[in-house]
């Protein structure tokens, strides 16, 4: 597997890890496989409404290359892939619990709505 483009150089820590979660979908997909645990394609995009097939598979493959996403491919007809969360991922998703936290605040603070998406 061809290693990220993403090596740095970085200012600090934090602009390391915002190099793997840029990106508006990526932080939500860690979370959805968080939520729900091994999901197939088609089962993210329902879990992440607005989100083109095109940018899904993108930011998984960045993701995978980064190491953040395990992507199994079961050889069947048809095909059957399944995406998880590595060990990387799973503590890049406790990193940003406390960010989290704080946007659930914000939420209430300002009074925004927030979007909820049936369990699929």
């Amino acid at each position: 597997m061809a290693k990220s483009a993403r090596r740095g150089p970085y200012f600090c820590g934090i602009d390391a890890a915002m190099d793997v979660v840029s990106g508006k979908w990526k932080v939500l997909i860690l979370w959805e496989l968080e939520a729900h645990g091994t999901r197939r394609f088609a089962e993210l995009r329902r879990g992440l409404p607005g989100v083109t097939e095109k940018m899904l598979t993108q930011h998984l493959r960045e993701m995978e290359q980064d190491e953040l996403v395990h992507r199994e491919v079961y050889r069947e007809v048809p095909p059957k892939v399944e995406y998880s969360l590595t060990e990387h991922g799973e503590s890049l998703n406790r990193a940003l619990t406390d960010l989290g936290i704080w946007g659930n605040e914000r939420i209430r603070r300002i009074g925004a709505e927030k979007v909820h998406v049936a369990a699929s």
